[in-house]
């Protein structure tokens, strides 16, 4: 097998610098004036003209592990050769966290984030503006972002006091007030990706007033995201309220042009499955040629997960997409 170019000069670059450093390092140390640092030294330097002289006498042995894979695979070989189109779904700490990484391996980032949301100051923006809830767009919109410390402090900073203030994030505010100038929710977030110099596009999963429901194993049905972790029983299925909401036109571009589809990580229930509930945004996955990946949760949640597995966070998730 022939080793791609830019593996062999990357491979070379590697030895002879390693070579050069032992050598350099050996050189040096050797002219010490203590007899064991004279030894040691004299053994870096003999060990570094080893390594020089097998990359120039063997430059083309079996190339390492990581080159046969890459090279072998042409689906991942195509994806390194380009800059790939990636789309996230799901929502919460974990979507952000992920985001932030992603966003410096390609420019092409789309989130597809849940709207669920009914508790803290989301909650209360949403029913005291009838917009969508702004908490999870917020945390995706400062994680795509290029922003100065200061700023992310800003968009982050939460009042702690002040009538009708006090429990507010600033960038909740911000969000709320871009809507009201746009008219549009999904214009204040396209508005506030070009304030924030975000990285990507962010989509929410849908621009209807939905709201999650739990039913449990008992057979009690839990209404509204916030009181879903807080039920006694297992969940036995979340669903949307409506059911048919329908998703953002763009979203379902994205993820037909997508390369990769992540799911996750993120609360099981109510930030990784709610998107998924949108039969449009389930559909566009299910069709997309993209490869797929499911990035399961390392621990599990109170109310939501308990006792589960790796396996059963899958299952939960088969389960509710039909497979």
């Amino acid at each position: 097998m022939i080793m791609p170019r830019r593996f062999l000069k990357l491979r070379f670059i590697r030895r002879i610098t390693l070579a050069f450093g032992l050598g350099i390092s050996g050189l040096l140390v050797s002219l010490s004036t203590i007899n064991l640092n004279f030894l040691f030294g004299g053994f870096l330097l003999v060990f570094g003209l080893i390594l020089l002289i097998d990359l120039l006498v063997e430059p083309s042995k079996e190339p390492p592990l990581f080159s046969r894979v890459v090279t072998e695979n042409k689906g991942l070989l195509k994806l390194l050769e380009k800059e790939v189109k990636i789309v996230v779904i799901g929502g919460g700490t974990g979507l952000g966290t992920i985001l932030r990484g992603l966003k410096r391996l390609t420019s092409n980032l789309t989130a597809i984030v849940t709207v669920a949301d009914d508790g803290g100051s989301s909650g209360r923006i949403r029913k005291e503006f009838g917009i969508l809830p702004p908490g999870d767009i917020r945390s995706c919109l400062i994680a795509m972002a290029d922003l100065e410390p200061l700023m992310e402090q800003l968009m982050q900073f939460r009042f702690d006091g002040g009538p009708g203030l006090a429990g507010h994030s600033f960038g909740n505010l911000f969000l709320t007030a871009m809507t009201g100038i746009t008219g549009d929710f999904q214009k204040a977030i396209e508005a506030s990706c070009q304030v924030l110099a975000v990285r990507g596009r962010v989509f929410a999963a849908t621009l209807d007033n939905a709201n999650l429901r739990a039913e449990l194993k008992d057979g009690s049905v839990v209404k509204g995201e916030s009181m879903i972790g807080k039920s006694n029983s297992p969940i036995k299925r979340i669903y949307l309220e409506p059911s048919e909401a329908k998703a953002v036109p763009e979203s379902l571009n994205a993820l037909e042009e997508a390369d990769l589809i992540i799911i996750g990580p993120g609360s099981l229930f109510t930030s990784v499955i709610p998107p998924l509930l949108v039969k449009q945004v389930l559909a566009a996955v299910k069709a997309s040629r993209a490869t797929k990946i499911y990035i399961c949760n390392v621990m599990t949640q109170p109310g939501e997960t308990d006792g589960f597995t790796a396996s059963d966070h899958l299952r939960a998730l088969l389960e509710h997409t039909g497979e």
